[in-house]
């Protein structure tokens, strides 16, 4: 931030006020565990740490490009509107461990009175092997009733897990007490690739 200094006038005189320097933005941190249950399948968990100050993002992930792997991304945050209220991050990352690529992305949401859309989506460019590389997305559009309750549809497109589905879809709800999140996702539900994926959140 550039600290501006205030000129005050009166009358012929000109008075200079000490240099008002904005308040620094401060740090704002989260981080979220996602244990997940694959029907037929392997069982994992996978995290995500975020930290930003003003338009700075930073995130590392683990086991989110593919169980083992490990991640890291800087981005930067764009925002505006105020009935309808948007922000977009692109971003720049890479994996390594059992994905070892380059990663670029970006992460958006558009909200407007009850309703959000949130999407984010990279392309994973494998560096040992370019047929393993593809896009991954993630999507959720939401409905907050009240404060504390948001709840909606979300679709993805990952390689973590197996199936024969390109693309998966499913309800999901999330409560919100204070700083901590909970939520639930329900991929493909009934299904005997059903995917349920848990949530929890904290933000400091």
């Amino acid at each position: 931030m550039l600290a501006r200094a205030t000129l005050a006038l009166a009358g012929d005189e000109i008075a200079t006020e000490p240099p008002a320097t904005a308040a620094e933005p401060a740090w704002a941190f989260s981080i979220t565990a996602y244990p997940t249950q694959v029907r037929g399948g392997d069982n994992y968990t996978s995290g995500i740490a975020i930290a930003e100050r003003g338009s700075l993002h930073l995130e590392a992930r683990y086991n989110y490009e593919s169980v083992g792997a490990r991640s890291a991304f800087v981005g930067w945050n764009f925002s505006g509107g105020e009935a309808l209220a948007w922000k977009l991050t692109p971003l720049l990352g890479g994996a390594w461990g059992e994905t070892q690529a380059v990663i670029p992305g970006f992460e958006a949401a558009v909200a407007w009175r009850a309703f959000d859309f949130y999407v984010e989506a990279e392309y994973v460019r494998d560096k040992t092997a370019h047929s393993d590389s593809y896009t991954y997305a993630w999507s959720e559009l939401g409905l907050r009733p009240v404060d504390w309750l948001r709840v909606g549809l979300a679709g993805q497109r990952t390689r973590v897990y197996g199936g024969e589905r390109d693309f998966q879809r499913g309800p999901f709800a999330q409560v919100t007490v204070k700083h901590l999140t909970l939520g639930v996702y329900c991929f493909n539900p009934g299904a005997s690739d059903q995917v349920v994926v848990g949530s929890l959140n904290l933000a400091f």
